[in-house]
């Protein structure tokens, strides 16, 4: 007979996360509880709770009709200045040396339904005649191959934040029935300026000075689990705001490397490790046996994280002193995390990096193309194993 299936707890901190995402998204409050893995309508319900015990907050209006002027026509400069720096972003490598003009022409043409001729043509520093002139110039079959092509690639770019490389485009132009190679995708992605942020050289060690007891390395670098919820790796990390660093620490799932519980603080200590054990623990519910490995530091070697272990019945591996490559899945997700995102942006405060980690964690979880799991996203790999058991 087979058990029912436990059902999952939320903490507060994770339902606080979830609401906020839900209101401030543009898509659908249905798919942003998809993509964190909860029902719509406990969402429905969460929401529903916040509005009505925020219900008598307004905002304080105390702007001057003067400072509202200025504000307009700071706002007219900023949208100016937005509006370039986007161009730039997407074709300022066209604007190297070597580069043919006909590059920037083509992008032009392909960014005029989202900015004004002449803007485009300033940014990147060609005539409107060129312009218009090789526009009527007849293409190519190839080149219109080509055009057509790059119009996918650039909408793959785009939906998945600029982080994709040519591999994972290729991964979803082939998923699509596109047959092309991958040395064409990445000509195009390359003459086009479509680059994906390359990571950067990243070992961090730990510093396991402390009064408390260490566990031996059980996991013995097995970086892979037969079943959801059999091993779970984890660490800390740290983002840089102009208020100070914010610390995020995450718990992954080596099944599918679905982060599955994490919390993030302005201080390195056992609650901000026990924030994120609390979530995994209560949104899994693991069986009694599970490893979880994380490395020697004093946050997850203090009496009561180990105590919270204790009582999940989890078997506690720790690395070896100095050795970050015994927790090589943490350390490849917080590189990705980093090269995907926080090296991407400036923070002006904690709370626009929790929202941005937030976001790209519900991401990185539901849609991003994993290659450990042959190019599905965490969430569909789990999906579609289940599926596959269920049938068998």
């Amino acid at each position: 007979m087979n058990e029912k299936p436990k059902r999952p707890r939320f903490t507060e901190e994770f339902k606080a996360d979830a609401v906020r995402l839900a209101m401030s998204e543009s898509v659908p409050t249905a798919r942003v509880a998809r993509d964190l893995g909860v029902h719509p309508n406990t969402l429905y319900n969460w929401v529903a709770k916040h509005r009505a015990e925020h219900a008598g907050e307004r905002p304080t209006d105390t702007v001057s009709d003067d400072e509202r002027e200025e504000l307009r026509r700071l706002r007219r400069e900023v949208r100016i200045l937005k509006e370039e720096r986007e161009i730039l972003k997407k074709g300022g490598s066209l604007l190297r040396q070597g580069v043919p003009v006909t590059q920037r022409y083509r992008f032009i043409n392909e960014e005029k339904a989202n900015h004004p001729v002449r803007t485009l043509c300033r940014v990147m520093r060609v005539s409107r005649s060129g312009f218009y002139d090789w526009q009527k110039r007849p293409l190519s079959k190839r080149a219109r191959e080509n055009a057509a092509l790059l119009v996918q690639i650039d909408e793959i770019f785009e939906a998945n934040h600029k982080r994709y490389g040519f591999r994972r485009v290729l991964r979803v132009l082939l998923a699509r029935g596109h047959h092309v190679g991958k040395h064409r995708i990445a000509r195009l992605m390359r003459e086009n300026g479509l680059f994906a942020r390359k990571r950067r050289a990243f070992c961090r060690t730990t510093d396991s000075r402390h009064i408390y007891d260490v566990a031996l390395n059980k996991l013995n670098r097995e970086f892979t689990a037969a079943a959801p919820n059999q091993a779970w790796v984890g660490d800390i990390t740290y983002v840089p705001t102009a208020e100070g660093w914010l610390y995020l620490a995450v718990l992954i799932d080596l099944y599918s490397r679905r982060v599955v519980g994490w919390a993030m603080s302005r201080y390195i200590d056992k609650k901000l490790a026990l924030g994120a054990l609390d979530m995994a623990l209560n949104h899994r519910r693991p069986e009694a046996g599970f490893i979880h490995h994380t490395d020697r530091g004093s946050p997850y070697a203090a009496d009561d994280y180990q105590g919270a272990l204790k009582h999940a019945q989890a078997t506690v591996s720790m690395s070896r002193k100095g050795n970050c490559w015994d927790d090589a899945p943490s350390e490849s997700f917080f590189s990705t995390l980093k090269t995907e995102l926080i090296y991407r942006e400036e923070f002006a405060t904690r709370d626009a990096a929790r929202h941005a980690i937030l976001r790209y964690l519900m991401w990185y979880n539901a849609h991003r193309l994993h290659s450990f799991n042959d190019y599905v996203s965490p969430m569909q790999f789990e999906r579609f194993m289940l599926t596959n058991d269920e049938a068998a």
